[in-house]
């Protein structure tokens, strides 16, 4: 059952090592997103599930342990799903982490994690998640909403008490200079987008449409309707805590307990 769900936005601008000089600029979707995830240990989960596009990579499940990096965004930043974030460094007991050495730890030969659950891992990382253990679901942004939505009812299942930091970004199409150029019809998506999360309507995120956020390169439509799916009949309060779109991309944070 899902007992509760944070929304954060998906850029890998939101590392700081990324963004370089920029960074502060993001500096407040960060804090909220930190917000959120505090909703997350709160709610006692057995299990987090992060959910994001998987782009490029593959769509599917992604175990705890899973890596991931910025090695494509020009930064040499690694990342791994859950039980403490970024490889190398020291794991707190004097011990090295498994990005060390080949071969020494969880995720070695696996698929590297898409840059949505990338980001989605940094966070955990930052936010110094230990609540419970992390598990990753890429989906394709074509995901058919029906096919959202049950994947959503599926991963609400897993365990008795089931969180998901959901990672999308709303229209790409907000200013003459985002990644998609200006549409008129980006700033209606994207409040309505709004909207749902800020009160977790579930039947609002269910009713965007499949066809107008791939025109307006909308990537969290199929992960917020798979949030819809595990929402369905929990009974969850929303709150909006962060909706800005600095690069004429929609970024929102929301948090649902």
């Amino acid at each position: 059952m899902l007992v509760a769900a944070a929304v954060c936005p998906a850029p890998p601008l939101l590392v700081p090592e990324v963004a370089s000089a920029a960074a502060a600029e993001l500096d407040g979707a960060r804090t909220a997103c930190s917000d959120a995830l505090a909703v997350l240990a709160a709610s006692r989960p057995g299990l987090l599930v992060v959910v994001g596009a998987a782009g490029s990579g593959g769509a599917g499940p992604y175990p705890e342990g899973s890596r991931g990096g910025f090695q494509g965004f020009g930064v040499d930043c690694g990342v791994r799903l859950g039980d403490g974030g970024r490889p190398g460094g020291d794991d707190g007991d004097g011990g090295a982490r498994w990005g060390d050495g080949p071969g020494d730890g969880p995720g070695e030969g696996a698929r590297p994690l898409p840059p949505a659950l990338a980001v989605g891992a940094w966070l955990l990382d930052h936010a110094r998640w230990g609540a419970a253990p992390v598990e990753g679901f890429a989906v394709a942004q074509s995901l058919e909403t029906g096919k959202a939505l049950r994947t959503g009812r599926d991963l609400a299942a897993r365990e008795d008490r089931v969180a998901l930091l959901v990672m999308g970004d709303g229209s790409a199409c907000r200013t003459l200079k985002a990644p998609g150029y200006l549409d008129e019809r980006a700033d209606a998506f994207d409040a309505a987008a709004a909207a749902a999360l800020a009160t977790a309507d579930t039947a609002a995120l269910a009713a965007l449409d499949v066809t107008l956020a791939a025109e307006l390169q909308a990537a969290g439509r199929a992960p917020w309707q798979v949030l819809a799916g595990a929402a369905e009949g929990a009974g969850l309060d929303g709150r909006l805590l962060y909706e800005d779109a600095p690069y004429g991309v929609g970024y929102f944070v929301a948090a649902w307990s």
